[in-house]
């Protein structure tokens, strides 16, 4: 279970860093000389406010799953489920999230019953 719980933190880091690409692609395409490139980029700001706030959380995510952070549990089950919505790559990371989240052996490594080898010994 712990190469699942390391596997779902480097999905949402990575899930970070695409959003991050995606926003500079977006500001790279709407400052080109283009007929109506000015409109472009009023909607890509606009997008940018929204990006921003879940490009935090899936850095917050990733790195706190990485520790074994109880919060980062939680924050996955919230972004796994907004994930849901955002077909087919989201949805396939947001499952793969809850699947593992809600798994007993997860929750014993994010409530401290054990470090990560003793929770694979013991199962």
């Amino acid at each position: 279970m712990d190469t699942h719980v390391k596997v779902v933190g480097w999905l949402w880091i990575l899930n970070g860093v695409v959003s991050i690409l995606m926003v500079v692609f977006g500001l790279i395409i709407a400052n080109l000389n283009i007929p109506g490139a000015q409109d472009a980029l009023l909607v890509t700001s606009g997008v940018l406010c929204c990006f921003v706030p879940g490009i935090a959380a899936d850095f917050a995510a990733g790195l706190g799953l990485l520790q074994y952070k109880s919060w980062a549990r939680i924050l996955a089950i919230i972004m796994g489920i907004i994930n849901l919505l955002f077909f087919p790559i989201g949805t396939a990371v947001g499952i793969y999230t809850l699947i593992i989240m809600f798994n007993e052996e997860a929750k014993a490594l994010f409530n401290g019953e054990g470090t990560p080898a003793e929770v694979e010994e013991v199962s």
